[in-house]
Formats: structure tokens, sequence, C-alpha cells
């Protein structure tokens, strides 16, 4: 079927989130029921992506005039969970630490749960989150490999039809001017066909530099980012920002992807240092994708999208003819405040949104760059996601120690510096 540009809600909400206008209507002010309601509040996660998603929850509770409570807080070491507790006033009680606090925490009356843990723990919590009827709120990425990204695509999907709202943690697609420049280029086609374009996320030096020289379960979350197995590698973990632009702005996934990258200042952990990859759209639109972390070198984090009539960076066309935003949704002044507001005002209406399936798309197209650097070889998306039989090594690649692994104290330590190399078995 074809989609008008006239957008219904249901259409919006697939492709992008939610958000306002300045000059809004805000029913949520008109409604006693809204305001009279306190919002019940869960973390898992209580590091600092966690603590600070929480904060915007509570500025959002503001913007919107509702009340919001946090009841509960979950992370893997229990004294994080009491340090976040007690700034936000929870119970010692309802504190829990340990590798099932997430279990802990479900059981508790918050009704919106906030993850945002290391990436290895999203799908198994948000298929927990999911059968326990809370609404949640899933940090970026999705997962760390295939299998994960298709059990939250299975998950959101289940979450969905009973009536949940699930928000994602790729901000720029709660951005007031990408919503907007999106509208323009990609539904109205205001600059015509897009012929090509370049993503990046080249920063200096993150994480830890030196050898961690684990020795348990513990030390592996304590430094999750070093890890692929708990991050996915830094393509994954942070340019799945820029990645799941260009796949919004596609309108798609990619087809496939040729890549390479390497590691030539860590050492620490088992992560690269660098990527480039190819993704090719089909149709002939091939965007490129670089990311960095690597001190003194040039740094450029964004997106440039040619069409035939003109370019955009993705945020800085925001001139439709017709706004997708609902008129009656506020807007908040940064991307994760705007998150959370999006979160408390569906969840207020009623109304089942699933933004998760779009993350895990994003997800599995930085893995799927990240899988060809670290074997050399052309990737395809129906490899990963969609045919179990034309590569069923990466149909089926799961990374360890899995979530599972942390749970039933089975982890195995991996090598540390010891890393991919092309040509070799992914």
């Amino acid at each position: 079927m074809k989609e008008s540009t006239t957008l219904s809600r249901r259409m919006f909400l697939r492709r992008s989130g939610a958000t306002s206008s300045a000059l809004a209507w805000p029913w949520v002010f008109t409604s006693s029921k809204a305001a009279e309601r306190t919002f019940k509040i869960g973390l898992i996660g209580c590091g600092g992506r966690g603590q600070g998603a929480v904060a915007d929850a509570l500025k959002a509770a503001k913007t919107l005039n509702f009340r919001v409570q946090v009841v509960a807080v979950a992370d893997y070491f229990a004294d994080r969970a009491e340090r976040a507790g007690k700034r936000f006033d929870v119970p010692p009680a309802r504190c829990f630490g340990g590798p099932l606090a997430y279990r802990a925490l479900l059981e508790t009356d918050a009704e919106i749960v906030l993850i945002a843990t290391a990436p290895v723990f999203h799908p198994l919590f948000l298929e927990a989150a999911v059968k326990a009827g809370k609404h949640i709120f899933l940090e970026k990425p999705s997962a760390v490999d295939p299998v994960g990204c298709r059990r939250v695509i299975a998950a959101a999907e289940e979450g969905y039809r009973k009536g949940l709202v699930l928000v994602a943690g790729t901000d720029m697609r709660h951005d007031w001017n990408y919503r907007l420049t999106h509208q323009a280029v990609v539904v109205e086609k205001a600059l015509g066909n897009l012929y090509a374009g370049r993503i990046s996320y080249c920063i200096g030096s993150m994480f830890r530099t030196q050898p961690i020289c684990p020795t348990s379960a513990d030390d592996l979350v304590r430094t999750w980012q070093n890890w692929v197995a708990l991050s996915g590698d830094h393509i994954v973990e942070q340019h799945v920002h820029n990645i799941d632009i260009a796949n919004w702005f596609c309108g798609r996934p990619p087809v496939s992807a040729v890549g390479f990258g390497g590691r030539a200042r860590r050492n620490a952990g088992d992560m690269y240092d660098f990527f480039s990859i190819d993704y090719d759209y089909g149709d002939g639109v091939h965007i490129h994708s670089m990311c960095r972390q690597v001190n003194g070198c040039f740094n450029w984090v964004g997106h440039d999208f040619v069409y035939e009539k003109g370019r955009t960076s993705g945020n800085n066309f925001p001139s439709p003819k017709q706004s997708p935003i609902p008129p009656d949704l506020l807007r908040g002044n940064s991307a994760h405040h705007q998150e959370q507001i999006d979160m408390l005002y569906f969840v207020a209406k009623g109304e089942p949104i699933n933004q998760l399936r779009d993350l895990a798309e994003s997800t599995a197209t930085a893995i799927m760059g990240r899988i060809s650097a670290y074997t050399g070889r052309q990737v395809w998306w129906d490899e990963l996601m969609t045919d179990p039989n034309k590569n069923p090594a990466l149909f089926n690649l799961q990374l360890r120690p899995t979530a599972e692994d942390f749970e039933r104290g089975t982890v195995e330590i991996p090598q540390e510096n010891v890393v991919a190399l092309p040509g070799q078995p992914a």
C-alpha cells in the first residue's frame, strides 16, 4: 500500500517516535486524570546513562505536569544500585543487586522500566520486562549479535500486541529537527531521490586503554565497553546512532556490507580502533560509514546525504509542508529529554508503540559492518536476519559470554588483546 504524505499517528510512530510543537495544545495539561496519576518507574542499569535517563524522566514529568516516582532500581553491582537509590529516594529494600537483580525489580509495581545496561543483557531483560507487562525504554544498541537482534524484534512484537509502549534510546529520532527534516526530505521528497551519503562517528580515545587483565565476570561487567561480547564493539555501541539515521533516511536496512577496520592503539579488551564500511542499500544507493576512537586524528560526528536536488545533514531541512509531529505533544529541550517525554506521553494516552524493531535493525546493520571488517568478506542482510539456511554460522552467531552465562555463573573470560583477523571465520 502506498503511504500518504499525511501521516497517521501509527505511521508517524513507525518512522520516528513522537515530538510536539511549542505552540501545541497539550491535552496532558487539561486532562485531570493524567495530572492526578503517579507514574511508577524502575531503572535497570544504574550507570551514568541509566541515571541520566531517570533524571530526564523526572524532568519530562515536570514538563508534562505529571507525577513520577522512582520505585525501584537494579544493577549488577549492589553498591551502585544503592547509590542510585539514594539519589532518587528509593528505599534500600527496593535497591536490587546481582545478576538476577532485574528479576526482583520486575516483580515490583514499577509500570515503566528503563533498561540501560551493557548491551549483552538487553535482549534477555527486554523479554523479561515484556513478559511482566511493563512499558519499556531500551537504550541503544539492542544487542551484540544477530541472535540478540532477532530476540529483540520478537519480544517487541509481543509487547506491542500486549499494548505496551516500547521506546528506543536512538536519541536523534526523537530530535525535533531530524523529524521535520525526515518528513520534508524522505516523506515529501523535497530534494528528490537519494543518491548516496556518508555517516561518521570519529572521535578521540574512549574507555580503558591499558590492559584490564580480567579474572572474573565482575571485571568484565565493570569494563564492558572494552569487550566485543558485552558491547558489540564501538561500531555497534556508539556508531549505531548514525547508522540508525542512515537506515531511517534510506527507508530500509542495507542489502549488504563490505568493510575493513583494525586495532592500532588499544591495549585493553578486544575491540577495534576504527571501521570503514560501505553499506549497499540497493537501487544504486551506497552509504559510507566510518568510526574511529583514536587521539590526535580528524574528528567528525554527523551525516551527509546527497539528493538529486541538494543535500542534507539530516537535521538542517526542517521545513516540511505538513508536520509529522502530534500537535498535542510538547517539545523537550534535548533529545534525551524528549525520549522520556515521548515515553510518558504515550503511556498516559494508553497507545502502544514499537520503536524497538527499528533499533534492532539498526543494531543488526552495525553488526553486519563489524562482521565484514572482522572477516574481510561481504556480508548480506539476509544471512544475518531473514534466511537461516543461507549462512547458518552467521545467522546463529551468538557471542560469548552471553547474558545467561552471567546468570548461571558459566562465564569464560575472553583473551585480552586478541582481536579478529580478516580472512578468518567470524
